[in-house]
Order: structure tokens, then C-alpha cells, then sequence
């Protein structure tokens, strides 16, 4: 028996509205295979999508995406085209993707002098099965598919979840889960003839739901002296409408998806990060992700979710979310990460100081020394004053920092360290949130001030003489401590989220900055996640040497708020490469193989896209190239562009609630 693999999408066809999505080869065509199909939430709903000319097959020319909810797929129709070397019979099918519908628009064109006859024909086939499985390899829905015929359409169900199949004017003939759809045409010459069909998903367990597209982002343009940035940012803008939605109790507030396919829901960290890349667009969406994980922030101790008071969750799905053959079982609303809660804390000091309207910021504050609190009596489990997480169900996540994977957190020599972790990053995380709270329960008037300072100083204190590790290069931080409290010695990218966090002094921060852009860390297409010349390097490890765009981007922000605009300009270089390499939809992540040996970026296969922060990581490249820094309560909005970076010419920024536009000549 074959063994069942996670399913490849680096060139397969995505057209997404969160929160459904579908994904085809590059010429439409749905069968089924890997990761095809039409979804809804964390369900295939559609697992076949044929489309033919007389039972025949069409001949794909061309794929073109107007915008991340549309594709249009153009083939040629020879087999009943005339004889002479120019095609004049072509065939175009528009798929637009909405929240909980899938329509297709076919239109044949005839350039011939003489009619053409044909009959297009859809088969659709129903399919039921549940993203995990997908995401395993495996296939089958969980409850037994109907299938029912009705007035102008037939109707698949499974379990609670329903879908609709209609299609006006066609010849519909249904069979126990599938349906073909026919439409005979004539169509006369110099003219065209349109069909349509579409399929409307019922999902009354579905927990999170579409969001409408931002209108201040929609306003937003960016000229720029390398174009390679204009660009991207115009195709992550177009990325993020599409990656909007909100949870089903709280249609109003909206977040960021995490991305496509696997990640199509509410993720603490991811939605985080993305909202504060983008907090240059305006502090709504910001607020708004504040709120929803307010909503959800941990009230008591349940081992089994991984919940604590205080603590931001990790994950929200409909179900439970097993993972064949991991032995990872998660609940449905899951609480397994060690660094959301402080992230939290930050983002509400970024968006206070980007402007929030102070009543909501303020509204929020029982939230954030509820966070602040965790950090200090759950996140530091062993009391040795370092933020750390181990997963005692034996069944969660058992790295809970960004780099979750397995074998994400290894020595030197590529063995895995023993947990708990105290993750490098996550204490610089805490000392800002720290500092970042106590600013704003000052300027609101209330107590813990100065008691939080105090702790942030502590922490500083402890993570220099216990994080630092001698090199004949140059010191550097380690990646974490381990159970013992021995410093682990793998060289990654960890070391650039301490950028910025307030946690480093200058020479710490210059080491970092150096070691950042060196080559065994610097791809040329962004920033390695291990250097390559430690034992467990693999260019194609998941979070063992690729690279992501997100973690860059961090790095990126960190090394121009801290002054090192010359290591900031190198690194972003590389992403720019390495978007121009992606058609500018940078994927979650990709190949950490140098640019000295590659033409173009090599893709990691199964990696999401369009990916949240990853999208909005082009946001905070313009933001450290522009050097913007916001300070709403002191009424400053100042700029401080790299000289080298050109020409950027930027409309639809927003500080205070208000348009900004910035002209750098």
C-alpha cells in the first residue's frame, strides 16, 4: 500500500474569499487529487470539477488572476474549430470564489464565419472530506453523502453541511454524489454564447465566517524606486482582502486568516503579526483582532486545551484537529502557545500608539494586565524567571513558540533539545510587552507601572548572562534553554525577533545584526531559519534552514528601528528577489538554497498561499524603508527613509484614524 503524503501545492491554482477556497490545476480542472477540490471552513466539499466540449477535452493556453477571488482559465476548442493554423474557437471559464459560493462562467467565442454546435458539458462530484485528511493524504468524508435532486438543481449533503449545485438552463442529471450539467449551444459566427453554473455551501458548524474587503486598504498605492516592491505590495493588499473573516460570534470584528489551505482560520500568533505589520493601513483591523482574542483569553486552568488565565489562545476549528499519524490530537479552541499572550500586549501598545481611539484601547486594558499577569505566573512555569512551555497531554503541540514543528528547536549538532524551552525570542517578547504595558496602564491611570518596568529590567538582566553564548565569530544569543538550562547552541533566525523588543544592548544588538546577513544565515532570498553550517541544516526543513518571509520581515523591522539600515537593506533585497521569483504572492515559506546557486527561488512545496504575514511582510519592508514611526498620543508621525532606498511615493497610509500620504524624492 502506497504510504499517504501531504499534498504538494506549489503549482497547483488557488481563487479564495475566506473562508472558502479552491484549488485546481493551472487549467481549471478538479479531480481530486492532493490538495484540488472546492472548500468551505476546513471541509472539500467538492472534490471533482470537470469541464468538456462534446466528452471531449479542451487544450489550456492560459491562466489569469484579476484578483485573489477570480481566475480565468482560456483553452482552445480545436475539435470543432475549422482546419487552418489560427485558432478561432476558444473557450473562457471565469471561477470567482465568495464566501460560501463557487461560480463558474463559460463563455465559447466563435470567430469562424460559419456556426459551430457543441454541447458543454460540467460534471461535478460532492466529496465531504475534512482538511486534516487532506492535509494527511488521506481521503473520505466523516458522515455519508446525499444525494437529492430538486427544482433547478440538486442539492449534496453530509452530516449538517449542505451544498447546492445550480445551473440555469442546463440538462442536469444526478447520480449518488455527482451531478453533469449540459448545456447544448449553438453559437453563430463572429459571436459568443455564456453558460454558468455555481454550488452555495450551508455550514451551520462552521465557526468562523467572510469579512468584507477593507476599504481603506483598497485605497492604498504605492510607487516605488525598485518596482519589485510596488508590485509586491500591490498583490499582498490584494492577498489580505481575500484572507479577511471574523468569528461567527462576532460578525463584526475581523482578523486575518492565518492562510491557504491548511491554516484558514482564527491562529493567535499569525493573526497577531499580520495586524501589526499593518498597522501603517489603519488600526482597525488591529482593534478589531484585539477584541476577538479579548473574547477568548484563557479564564482558568484546563490542562487538557492548554488554557490558563490570561493566556491568548493558539488555534480556533470546528472540531477537534487530529493529525494522522503525528499523534497530535488538539481541541477545538486550543491554547498551546507560549508567545501569543505577549504579542497581544504589543500589538494594543503598536496600535495606541498608531492611533486606536483611546475609549477602545481603554476597554481593553483589563485584558492586557490579565496577559501581563500570565506572563509572570503561568508562562514562567518553574519560576526561573524565563518565559517556557512544555505540553503535558502528551498529544498538543510539543514546540509552542513560532517553529512548532518537531524538530524545530535542535543543538548544534542537529539533536533535539529537551523540554521545557525557554525560546530566546519569546523572552524579548515579554520584556517589550512588559514595557509596553506599563506605558499604557501609566497613561491611563492605572497601578502596576513601575512594578512592570521592574520586571522587564529583571528579565533583561537574567537574558544576558543566561542566553549569550562565546564565538570565535562574534557572540550570539542562543535559541533557547533547555530543561537543564543549558544554553542551546544552533545558530537561527530567533536571534533577529530580539531586535527592537528594548531586551538588547547596542553591542548585543550589533552582533545580531551582523550575524544576520551573514552568509550562512542570508540566502540571498531572505533570512535561513538555521544557519547552514549547523549539523541539522536542510534547506527544505520545514523550519530547519528555509527561509519565510515573515520571520525576514521581523528581522527586517527590528534591524531599522535599532539603526542598522545597511543589514535592513540586504535582507530585504532578498525577499524582494525572492517575491519577484513567486510572481509576488510570497508563500508561507520556501527554500533556503542560495541565490549564488539558484536563478529563482525554489519553492517548499507544501507550502500555504497566500499566507497572512507573510502577504503583510511587504507592509514592513516599506515601513523600515520609509522609517516610519508613529506616536499618536504625543500627535508625532515622523519618517526617516533609507537613502538608498529611492524614490517612494506612498498614498493611503493612515495615522490617527486619518490619510497620510508620504513623498520620498
Amino acid at each position: 500500500m502506497t504510504q499517504p503524503l501531504q499534498p504538494l501545492l506549489h503549482d497547483s491554482v488557488v481563487v479564495l474569499t475566506a473562508p472558502s477556497q479552491a484549488w485546481s490545476r493551472p487549467d481549471g480542472t478538479v479531480d481530486g487529487a492532493g490538495i484540488q477540490g472546492f472548500y468551505h471552513s476546513d471541509l472539500r466539499v467538492l472534490g471533482r470539477i470537470g469541464l468538456s466540449l462534446d466528452g471531449s477535452a479542451l487544450e489550456h493556453i492560459a491562466t489569469a488572476s484579476p484578483d485573489a477571488a477570480t481566475a480565468v482559465f482560456t483553452s482552445l476548442a480545436r475539435g470543432i474549430d475549422d482546419e487552418t493554423a489560427d485558432p478561432r474557437v476558444r473557450l473562457d471559464r471565469t471561477r470567482e470564489v465568495r464566501a460560501g459560493v463557487l461560480r463558474e462562467t463559460i463563455v465559447l467565442r466563435n470567430a469562424l464565419r460559419t456556426p459551430v454546435t457543441s454541447t458543454v458539458e460540467v460534471e461535478v462530484a460532492a466529496d465531504f472530506t475534512a482538511m486534516q485528511r487532506i492535509k494527511a493524504g488521506l481521503t473520505g468524508a466523516e458522515h455519508p453523502v446525499e444525494t437529492v435532486a430538486e427544482e433547478g438543481g440538486v442539492v449534496f449533503r453530509s452530516g449538517r453541511v449542505s451544498a447546492r449545485v445550480s445551473a440555469e438552463g442546463a440538462q442536469i442529471d444526478a447520480t449518488d454524489g455527482s451531478v453533469r450539467l449540459r448545456w447544448p449551444v449553438e453559437v453563430a459566427g463572429g459571436t459568443e454564447v455564456v453558460v454558468a453554473w455555481q454550488v452555495e455551501v450551508d455550514d451551520p458548524t462552521a465557526v468562523v465566517a467572510g469579512a468584507a474587503p477593507s476599504d481603506e486598504w483598497a485605497a492604498f498605492r504605492a510607487s516605488t524606486g525598485d518596482s519589485r516592491l510596488a508590485a509586491w505590495l500591490e498583490q499582498a493588499v490584494t492577498d489580505l482582502q481575500a484572507l479577511r473573516m471574523s468569528t461567527t460570534d462576532r460578525p463584526g470584528d475581523v482578523f486575518l486568516a492565518a492562510g491557504a489551505p491548511w491554516f484558514f482560520t482564527l491562529f493567535g500568533r499569525d493573526s497577531i503579526w499580520a495586524a501589526r505589520m499593518l498597522l501603517p493601513l489603519g488600526t482597525e483591523l488591529a482593534a478589531s483582532t484585539l477584541r476577538v482574542l479579548a473574547q477568548l483569553q484563557g479564564t482558568a486552568e484546563v490542562a487538557e486545551t492548554a488554557e490558563q488565565p490570561g493566556k491568548i489562545m493558539h488555534e480556533l476549528r470546528p472540531s477537534v484537529l487530529e493529525i494522522p499519524g503525528e499523534g497530535v490530537v488538539l481541541p477545538p479552541l486550543y491554547y498551546g502557545t507560549v508567545d501569543a499572550t505577549a504579542l497581544w500586549a504589543m500589538l494594543l501598545h503598536d496600535a495606541w500608539r498608531w492611533g486606536m481611539p483611546a475609549a477602545e484601547v481603554e476597554a481593553l486594558l483589563p485584558h492586557l494586565e490579565a496577559a501581563l499577569a500570565w506572563m509572570r505566573d503561568y508562562g514562567d512555569s518553574d519560576g526561573d524567571g524565563f518565559l517556557e512551555y512544555v505540553d503535558t497531554t502528551g498529544h498538543g503541540l510539543a514546540n509552542q513558540g513560532w517553529k512548532d514543528s518537531g524538530d524545530s528547536i535542535q543543538w548544534n549538532d542537529g539533536s533535539l533539545a529537551d523540554g521545557p524551552i525557554a525560546l530566546c525570542e519569546v523572552q524579548g517578547y515579554a520584556y517589550e510587552a512588559a514595557m509596553g504595558g506599563a506605558a499604557l496602564l501609566e497613561a491611563f491611570g492605572r497601578p502596576g507601572a513601575d512594578e512592570w518596568r521592574a520586571w522587564a529590567e529583571a528579565l533583561k538582566a537574567r537574558f544576558a548572562e543566561s542566553f549569550w553564548i562565546d564565538d570565535p565569530a562574534g557572540a550570539y544569543p542562543a535559541v533557547a534553554l533547555d530543561a537543564a538550562k543549558r544554553p542551546v547552541d544552533s545558530v537561527t533566525s530567533n536571534m533577529g525577533h530580539l531586535l527592537g523588543t528594548g531586551i538588547l544592548t547596542p553591542e548585543q544588538s550589533a552582533l545580531i545584526a551582523d550575524r544576520l546577513v551573514s552568509p550562512e544565515l542570508a540566502s540571498g532570498y531572505g533570512l535561513r531559519t538555521m544557519s547552514s553550517a549547523a549539523g541539522g541544516f536542510w534547506p527544505l526543513s520545514y523550519h530547519g534552514g528555509s527561509v519565510w518571509a515573515h520571520d525576514t520581515a521581523i528581522a527586517i523591522a527590528g534591524l531599522a528601528r535599532e539603526g542598522h539600515t545597511e543589514q535592513a537593506a540586504s535582507l530585504a533585497d532578498g525577499l524582494l528577489a525572492a517575491a519577484e521569483g513567486f510572481g509576488y504572492r510570497m508563500p508561507e515559506l520556501h527554500s533556503g538554497d542560495s541565490a549564488a546557486d539558484t536563478r529563482a527561488p525554489i519553492p517548499y512545496p507544501a507550502a500555504c498561499r497566500p499566507q497572512a504575514w507573510s502577504a503583510a511582510a511587504a507592509v514592513a519592508v516599506l515601513t523600515a524603508r520609509l522609517g516610519l514611526r508613529a506616536d499618536a498620543p504625543g500627535g508625532r508621525f515622523d519618517i526617516a527613509p533609507d537613502p538608498a532606498a529611492g524614490a517612494i511615493r506612498v498614498s493611503g497610509l493612515r495615522f490617527a484614524g486619518e490619510p497620510r500620504d508620504v513623498d520620498v524624492p
